[in-house]
């Protein structure tokens, strides 16, 4: 029987037509303008949304996010089909493999999951920016409770706070996320990766089982400082709070650390200093305080600093739209953040300040984003970034590391007669390491957990038990009471529901520390590392500006030796940092058993 064939049937039974580079420069040249174009947009709806939220501007939310994601999809499959072109250029091709595993949460292509993703994410981040722990049985926000796990030291208080926000904010939302890392996977295999966790290791210049071992690499080098600090912060709680609330052997109780996920131990530094060398000198806190500041002033300093390195002040915009309270009359994310709403020069930062250290120390971090955002404002669109994401983290927090007392003497807070001597120093370096180190296997553990859920090893009937298993093993604590798969403590943690990935924060802790010694090297400083203060160093500024300007345009590798002539990330500058910290602590736990 003879059959008609239409030219369109012939047409779909041939072999596509291969790709050329003009087509691939094309390609990119048109989806770099879609995202400029959508993403002010974009920002200022979740601008609103951070620092307003309602049912109204969570829907709004939702439906840009939608957009978003339904564009990046799109773009990320057209992006694979360019990837084999022979002969493209270095550029074209970076930008090609940002487009196509640049999505943190893609959603598959099938009908209505791009935007039920988006109402998910919305969702569960509402759920965390209007949630309320308990303290003495009566609510409190979550700025609120930060602030008191910081202070209080009645154990029953810190467990009753500690359990409200697990219970009232996690568990909630523990079906939400199920569904989440769901339809994430889904999308993340449509383009082309095993799972949403790959898609994540394949964004640092190297193929995703490299990356992992790079991580299991770093952590070995500064894991013997973290055990050294566990032992002695452990013992000093164990005389504090007795052997009921504290054994002196096993793991730390969570809450008994000064934060609630116990990532940073500062806060209890009260509790931990040693009895006749751990007095510092000063407050940080205590003297912001006497100095009569407020957070608009704490800002100011921070931008100080980076003005003393030669960077142009932030524009008069930032000060006009930036959230740097919290306000009474609404509901807002206060979690610390820095915006580019433009990509130009429409920067931000939103928190909730509280008038303390640890809030000054946020504030330079957070500068630093911003300064690092205009710094490659002049790139094409998709090198608008760090050259990773933990350069991107580590830039203010190299800055943190500045606020020495040299600089905070130059700058008027702190008095010449109380600039501690060099025998405050142990002093000095366990508070710096009580924030520094403890956050080490913290920042590890985090993406762990999530890498093992995309990966399928860790399912959701094991969720809780896994988290659990994952803070023991890296981190030594333990839940002040058991948890049951009820719980769901990974979701008390902004950047899991929010998806944001956290790796970038443990690299961050290890790079800031080589940019700060490179920085101090520049500075020709001479004396103890942990005393530099490159401040009002315009050499110093200019190199690391330069660094910034190169934004994603370069593998990360190149960034890192334009400022420091290393191309390996490494652990060996924290080391050095902390050295006469770690001989005191072996001191200290010789005949102590260590461990838990």
């Amino acid at each position: 029987m003879h059959r008609k064939i239409s030219l369109l049937t012939l047409a779909a039974a041939l072999p596509a037509a291969a790709q050329t580079v003009a087509e691939a420069d094309a390609f990119v040249a048109a989806s770099e303008k879609e995202l400029l174009a959508f993403s002010t947009s974009r920002q200022q709806v979740d601008w609103i949304n951070e620092t307003y939220i309602t049912d109204d501007t969570n829907a709004i939310a939702a439906l840009f996010a939608t957009r978003e994601s339904e564009m990046r999809v799109r773009q990320a499959k057209e992006a694979a089909k360019f990837t084999k072109v022979a002969g493209l250029s270095d550029e074209t091709r970076r930008k090609l493999e940002t487009l196509r595993g640049g999505i943190t949460s893609p959603a598959p292509t099938t009908p209505g999951a791009a935007a039920e993703l988006a109402k998910l994410g919305t969702k569960i981040k509402a759920i965390y920016g209007a949630g309320r722990g308990t303290l003495d049985g009566k609510p409190i926000s979550g700025s609120d409770i930060e602030a008191e796990m910081g202070t209080v030291r009645d154990p029953a208080k810190l467990k009753e706070m500690w359990l409200s926000w697990h219970d009232n904010v996690g568990a909630p939302m523990r079906d939400d996320y199920v569904r989440m890392i769901d339809l994430t996977n889904k999308g993340a295999r449509e383009l082309g990766f095993k799972d949403a966790g790959s898609m994540w290791r394949a964004r640092y210049d190297m193929p995703p089982e490299d990356f992992a071992r790079l991580v299991d690499r770093l952590w070995p080098d500064v894991k013997p400082l973290y055990d050294e600090l566990h032992c002695f912060t452990r013992a000093r709680l164990n005389e504090t709070y007795g052997d009921a609330v504290q054994p002196a052997t096993g793991p730390i109780r969570a809450d008994l650390l000064g934060n609630m996920w116990a990532q940073e131990w500062g806060n209890i530094y009260d509790v931990v200093a040693p009895k006749g060398a751990g007095d510092i000198g000063y407050d940080t806190s205590a003297l912001l305080a006497a100095k009569k500041y407020d957070a608009l002033k704490m800002v100011k300093a921070g931008e100080g600093f980076f003005s003393s390195l030669g960077f142009a002040p932030m524009p008069e915009t930032f000060w006009q739209r930036s959230q740097f309270a919290k306000p009474a009359d609404r509901e807002v994310i206060c979690h610390p953040s820095a915006w580019d709403l433009d990509n130009v020069e429409d920067l931000r930062i939103k928190m909730c300040i509280k008038v303390n250290g640890d809030d000054f120390v946020t504030i330079h971090h957070e500068l630093g984003h911003n300064y690092c955002q205009r710094a490659y404002n002049k790139q094409d669109y998709l090198f608008r970034d760090g050259a990773n994401d933990g350069f991107h983290e580590a830039i203010g927090d190299t800055i943190a590391l500045s606020i020495t007392p040299d600089y905070l003497l130059r700058i008027g807070l702190l008095d010449p007669a109380r600039v501690p001597p060099a025998d405050k120093d142990t002093g000095l370096l366990l508070r710096q390491a009580m924030d520094k180190v403890a956050f080490l296997p913290f920042g590890l553990l985090i993406d762990k957990w999530r890498w093992g859920v995309f990966a399928g090893q860790i399912d959701d009937r094991s969720y809780q038990a896994a988290w659990d298993a994952l803070r023991l093993q890296y981190q030594g604590v333990a839940p002040p009471v058991d948890r049951d798969e009820s719980a769901f403590n990974p979701g008390a943690k902004f950047h899991v529901l929010a998806s944001v990935p956290y790796t970038r924060y443990f690299l961050a802790r290890i790079l800031q520390f080589q940019f700060y010694k490179a920085a101090c090297d520049q500075a020709g400083w001479t004396g103890p590392l942990h005393r530099c203060s490159f401040f009002d160093n315009k050499d110093v500024g200019a190199k690391f500006e330069a660094m910034l300007e190169m934004g994603a345009s370069k593998p990360w590798p190149d960034a890192l030796e334009a400022f420091t002539g290393e191309r390996d990330i490494s652990g060996k500058a924290m080391i050095a940092y902390f050295e006469p910290l770690m001989s005191w602590l072996k001191e200290q736990n010789a005949a102590r058993t260590c461990g838990w």
